[in-house]
């Protein structure tokens, strides 16, 4: 199925400047954090192999990956605020940070406009989804 076979839209957006390990940390962050907010019907079922091997299932629908500067990240979370939408983050403190509570507590600390964000992901109807993320260049 092609992305706009779904009513909703998933797009993850990295900031720029980060290394090769922290881009692939902040994904695979934002995206937990989207699929447990999309509740079990987002989750496909158990994938299975020829000699019946179990394998744990997954989001069911395309996820895009984006990329973009500090200063767009600081945009498109405005974006996703005034409608609405939302988002799950990451930002420059949670790289130090060692588990779930200390990276909320890292987040409460800094008031929204201050945010260092380093990265975001939605999902949301395409129409809600394409007006966050336009502008945006698929991460390469």
């Amino acid at each position: 199925m092609a992305v706009t076979d779904f009513e909703t839209k998933v797009g993850v957006v990295v900031r720029d400047d980060l290394a090769g390990w922290q881009r692939l940390n902040v994904c695979a962050f934002l995206i937990s954090g989207v699929t447990a907010a999309a509740g079990p019907d987002a989750i496909g079922e158990d994938y299975f192999d020829a000699d019946s091997n179990r394998y744990l299932p997954l989001l069911v629908q395309p996820v895009l990956i984006f990329e973009a500067n500090a200063s767009k990240l600081k945009t498109l979370r405005d974006r996703a605020h005034r409608r609405g939408i939302p988002i799950a983050l990451y930002t420059r403190e949670m790289f130090s940070t060692g588990h779930d509570a200390a990276n909320r507590a890292a987040v409460r600390a800094v008031r929204a406009a201050d945010l260092d964000l380093v990265g975001i992901a939605l999902r949301a109807p395409h129409r809600d989804a394409d007006a966050v993320l336009r502008g945006l260049n698929h991460h390469p």
